[in-house]
């Protein structure tokens, strides 16, 4: 242990990675203010949720924009053709930033497409994951070096780098594109054939992405620009990168950059305000739910305020240790009155929250401890009763009614041995 001990929290230490990981940032972060005239959003009609966006606001150091449009899409099915008629209709710019770009039948759809974009002259920058390069073998980076796409992977590190090793768990977790720096498509879909339900793939993966328009486009923009600053040392500066932001809709939006350097603990905050502020309801959705204690706090305090806590699950994760441990922290919601539902497969890679039917906040953040302090994330928040109502109505009726109910006498009679596996499994959840 004199030996392994040390050696192993040079890699894995959550302390020592989140110092190892302040050094990490980008230098000159660039300025992207907004015109005045966008600079002050119109008064979110909620007086509570005003003390939230006070709140995210100071955290983030970025203000909240009107004008914006924001769609839901769902699966694959309908983000793969949106995403891909807009790498198609580029004239300018293409960035595109994905934790996991597969090389199957999607990921090659996007490959031949981003080829084209390139052969017509179209400013195209792909940034892949290290780590989620190699959730397909070959990976797809051969593909993309054969249709002339610069890319580039983030942070490579292996056991077999000493010299990297203290950047491992380091992952950019981030799904963005931007497209002639007025479209933007960002949430929690990776690039791969499983998301495509409706044609029935081997592993089929539910998930939700959204299309953007409007001044946060330009802030998915910066996102982009400075992870592939510190990917490549290339700065992605002006046209045809960054174009003046104009109206699009009249969404209240703030996009959410989280990360183990100076964006740390963005999400957290963001949820625990929340969570505090909450008056009537809050439903999440989220595939991993491994709250820390002050997360668990804060959603028990709703609950016993009498807001109505709903947690939608997976029933069939598919990271089997993930789903054990957090059946073994069900109880601590669920005595104080929250409430648990488990959606039927396919799995449900979605990521949302909605708090009194007027605040959003979608993006790439899972409920765990990895999201929370590991990765860079990237996530939205928003303000709006119409487009919070819309997606209760268009995706959270639709999971509830699918969705099983669980009871605290279901957690308590699992059998022993399940009990103790899924205690043990709850033991590694700083790095599930």
């Amino acid at each position: 242990m004199p030996l392994m001990g040390p050696s192993l929290y040079l890699i894995l230490g959550v302390n020592r990675i989140r110092r190892r990981a302040v050094k990490l940032a980008v230098h000159g972060t660039m300025d992207r203010s907004v015109p005045e005239n966008m600079g002050e959003p119109e008064p979110i009609s909620a007086e509570h949720l005003r003390l939230l966006a006070r709140v995210v606001g100071r955290v983030t150091t970025a203000p909240l924009t009107t004008g914006n449009a924001i769609r839901p899409l769902v699966n694959g099915d309908q983000a793969f053709p949106a995403m891909l008629a807009a790498i198609e209709s580029a004239r300018h710019s293409i960035s595109l930033s994905s934790y996991i770009f597969d090389n199957d039948p999607a990921g090659l759809a996007f490959v031949q497409a981003l080829g084209r974009a390139v052969a017509r002259g179209v400013q195209v920058r792909v940034l892949i994951d290290a780590a989620g390069s190699r959730y397909s073998w070959p990976p797809i980076s051969p593909r993309l070096t054969r249709a002339r796409i610069p890319h580039a992977k983030f942070l490579p590190a292996s056991l077999l780098t000493p010299w990297r090793v203290t950047t491992i768990n380091l992952r950019n977790h981030r799904k963005l594109m931007v497209v002639d720096g007025t479209l933007g498509f960002t949430g929690g879909m990776n690039i791969r054939e499983g998301n495509l339900v409706a044609s029935s793939p081997p592993q089929p993966v539910q998930d939700l992405h959204f299309q953007v328009q409007g001044p946060i486009v330009t802030d998915l923009q910066e996102a982009f620009a400075n992870d592939w600053a510190f990917a490549t040392d290339e700065v992605l500066d002006g046209p045809p990168w960054f174009v003046p932001p104009s109206s699009a809709g009249e969404i209240i939006a703030r996009v959410i950059p989280d990360g183990p350097d100076g964006n740390f603990d963005n999400l957290r905050i963001t949820l625990l305000a929340a969570l505090a502020e909450a008056q009537s309801s809050v439903q999440i959705v989220t595939p991993y739910f491994l709250p820390d204690t002050a997360l668990i706090s804060a959603l028990n305090m709703a609950a016993l305020r009498g807001v109505d806590v709903e947690i939608f699950l997976p029933a069939k994760n598919n990271l089997p240790l993930v789903h054990w441990a957090s059946r073994a922290m069900w109880w601590q919601v669920l005595h104080r009155g929250c409430k648990i539902r488990l959606t039927p497969p396919p799995f449900d890679h979605s990521k949302l929250m909605i708090v009194d039917s007027h605040w959003v906040l979608f993006g790439s953040g899972n409920w765990d401890a990895r999201s929370l302090r590991l990765n860079f994330e990237l996530n939205v928040e928003c303000y709006g009763r119409d487009f919070a109502r819309s997606l209760e109505q268009n995706i959270i009726l639709e999971k509830r009614s699918k969705a099983h109910l669980v009871t605290m006498a279901e957690v308590d009679q699992r059998p022993l041995l399940s009990r103790l596996r899924d205690a043990s499994a709850r033991l590694f959840s700083p790095y599930l």
